[in-house]
C-alpha cells in the first residue's frame, strides 16, 4: 500500500522557474485569507467584552458578574444568542460557496475574490456600527458571504498559480494569512479592551472592513489564471501569461495539459452531477471527509474562544486576552513551519506529525481540566497549572497551524480536475463552514453539559482522521496540478475507481 509513494511522485515535470511575479501575485491573492482570520479572532475577543455582553446579550453578562454560587463553571457563558453572534457568519458561508462555485467558473476566480473583499467590507461597517442585535446578526451574515467567497476562490487561485514544486508552500500563504488575521485580532481587541464606552467592541469589529477593502482592492490588481482564461477560449493571452509566472517561452508541454484540461471541462454541462461520477470518487470522498476532521480536530475551541477558555482556566480579563495574543503568535510561526517543511517532508507527514501532538496536548489537558475542575466546574488552577495549560494549549494550536490547518485547504485545491475543481472547493468550503457553524454554535452547551469530557469527544475524532489519513489519501507533493491522475493510479484503493488514461 505504501509502495505508491515512489511512482506517484513520477509525475512530469515542467519547465520554468519561481519568478518573482508569481510570488508577489500568491502573496497579494492570499490576503483573502485575512477576512477569515481576522474574524474567528474578532468574534473571540467580543464574546468577552463587558460592554458587548451588556448591551447585546445581558442575561450572559448578568450570570457572568454575579458568580451565581451554584452556577457550574462550566456553564457560567452558555447562552444560545452568544453563541449565534459567533456563529451567523457561518450560516452564510456555508450557502455562498455554492453561488461562488458558479461565479469563479463562469467569471474567473478573480471576480469571486473582489465581490468576497467587497462583502466583506459592507458587513464589517454594520457589524461595528450595530445598535441592536438584528443589525449585529444581519452584519455578521454578510460577513458569511465574503468568507465563503473567498475560501472558495483563493486556495483554487494558488494552486493553479503556483508552480509544481512549490504548490504547496504558496497555497498556505492563505493559511497563514488566515493565521495572521487571527493574530491581528487579538492584539486590536488586547490594544482597545481599555478603550471607553462601546469603542472596545466597535473598533475591532469595525476594523474588519479594512480588511475586506484590501481583498478587494488587491485582487482587482491581479490577473486570472491560465486555467480561467483557457475555460474562456482566449488561449494566446492565457499562453502568454503562463509565460510570465514561469520566466519562460518553454511552457508548451505544461500549457497543453491545461489546454486538455479546460477542452475537457467545457463539455462538462453540470459540475455537480459530474463530481458524483465513479471516476471521481476519490475526490468526493477527500472533499468531504478532510473538511469533516478538519474541523473536528476541535481547533474551535481554542480560536473561537480562546479568551473564555483560559477565563475558565481561571485567567483574568487581560492575562485572557493576552494568553489568546501569544496563542495567535503560535499559530502564526507554526504556519511558517508548514510553507518550508509542506513541500520536502510531503503532505502525509505533517498530517500524522499533527495529529499526534495534537492527541497528546488535548489528552494531558482534558486530564489536568478533569482532575482539577471534576464534574462541577469548580476549583481553580495554581499558577503552575495555568502556565502549563497554557503551553500544552500553544503545543496543540502549534500542531494544527503546521498540519491539518492549511493541509484541510491545500489538498482539496489540488487533487480536483479542471471540470470540477470549483465545485471540489465549494464542497470543502460548504461542509467547512457547515461543521464550523455546528460546533461554534453547541460548543458552549458541550463544554456545560459534557464538562472536560468535551476534549476526549474530540480526541477521539483525532484518532480517526490519523487512520483515514493512512490508508486513504497519497501524497501530493510534487505532482502537477493536471497530472494528478497518476496519483489515484498508483494508490491501492483508489485505483479500482479511476479508468485508464
Amino acid at each position: 500500500m505504501l509502495q505508491e509513494d515512489n511512482a506517484q511522485r513520477e509525475g512530469k515535470k515542467y519547465g520554468g522557474k519561481v519568478t518573482l511575479l508569481v510570488l508577489v501575485i500568491c502573496l497579494v491573492a492570499a490576503t483573502g485569507g485575512l477576512i477569515f482570520g481576522y474574524d474567528v479572532g474578532v468574534t473571540a475577543g467580543a464574546t468577552t467584552s463587558n460592554e458587548f455582553l451588556r448591551k447585546f446579550f445581558p442575561s450572559v453578562y448578568i450570570k457572568m458578574k454575579c458568580e451565581m454560587d451554584k452556577e457550574d463553571g462550566y456553564c457560567k457563558f452558555d447562552s444560545q444568542m452568544l453563541t449565534l453572534f459567533a456563529s451567523s457568519v457561518y450560516m452564510a458561508a456555508m450557502v455562498a460557496p455554492i453561488f461562488a462555485s458558479s461565479v469563479t467558473t463562469a467569471y474567473g476566480r478573480r471576480t469571486s475574490m473582489i465581490l468576497g473583499g467587497l462583502v466583506f467590507f459592507v458587513g464589517s461597517l454594520l457589524g461595528g456600527a450595530a445598535m441592536n442585535i438584528e443589525m449585529l446578526i444581519i452584519g455578521r451574515l454578510l460577513l458569511g458571504v465574503g468568507v465563503g467567497f473567498g475560501n472558495q476562490s483563493v486556495p483554487v487561485y494558488l494552486s493553479e498559480m503556483a508552480p509544481t514544486k512549490l504548490r504547496g508552500a504558496l497555497n498556505i500563504f492563505f493559511q497563514m494569512a488566515i493565521t495572521v488575521g487571527i493574530l491581528v485580532s487579538s492584539l486590536v481587541h488586547y490594544s482597545t479592551a481599555n478603550l471607553g464606552g462601546d469603542w472596545g467592541w466597535r473598533f475591532p469589529l469595525g476594523f474588519a472592513a479594512i480588511l475586506g477593502l484590501i481583498m478587494a482592492l488587491g485582487s482587482l490588481l491581479l490577473p486570472d489564471t491560465p486555467n480561467s482564461i483557457l475555460t474562456k477560449g482566449q488561449n494566446g493571452k492565457a499562453k502568454e501569461l503562463l509565460q510570465k509566472i514561469r520566466g519562460t517561452e518553454e511552457v508548451e508541454e505544461e500549457f497543453q495539459e491545461l489546454f486538455k484540461a479546460s477542452e475537457a471541462a467545457k463539455k462538462v454541462e453540470n459540475p455537480w452531477k459530474n463530481i458524483t461520477e465513479r471516476r471521481h470518487r476519490p475526490q468526493l470522498v477527500l472533499c468531504i471527509l478532510i473538511p469533516f476532521f478538519q474541523q473536528l480536530t476541535g481547533i474551535n475551541v481554542v480560536m473561537f474562544y480562546a479568551p473564555v477558555l483560559f477565563k475558565t482556566l481561571g485567567f483574568g480579563d487581560r492575562a485572557a486576552l493576552m494568553s489568546a495574543v501569544l496563542a495567535g503568535i503560535v499559530n502564526v510561526l507554526a504556519t511558517l513551519v508548514a510553507i518550508l517543511l509542506v513541500d520536502k517532508l510531503g503532505r502525509r507527514f505533517l498530517f500524522f506529525q499533527g495529529a499526534i501532538q495534537m492527541i497528546i496536548c488535548q489528552t494531558t489537558v482534558a486530564v489536568m481540566i478533569g482532575l482539577r475542575y471534576g464534574s462541577t466546574g469548580e476549583g481553580f488552577f495554581t499558577t503552575t497549572e495555568a502556565n502549563t495549560a497554557l503551553f500544552l494549549i500553544c503545543a496543540y494550536v502549534a500542531a494544527f497551524a503546521w498540519s491539518w490547518g492549511p493541509l484541510g485547504w491545500l489538498v482539496p485545491s489540488e487533487i480536483c480536475p479542471l471540470e470540477i475543481r470549483s465545485v471540489g472547493q465549494a464542497i470543502n468550503v460548504s461542509l467547512n463552514m457547515t461543521l464550523t457553524f455546528a460546533i461554534n454554535q453547541g460548543f458552549l452547551s458541550m463544554l456545560c453539559y459534557m464538562k472536560f469530557g468535551l476534549f476526549f469527544f474530540f480526541v477521539l475524532f483525532q484518532i480517526m482522521m490519523t487512520i483515514f489519513i493512512y490508508f486513504f489519501v497519497p501524497e501530493t507533493k510534487r505532482v502537477p496540478i493536471e497530472d494528478m491522475k497518476r496519483v489515484w493510479k498508483a494508490h491501492w484503493f483508489w485505483q479500482d475507481f479511476v479508468p485508464d488514461y
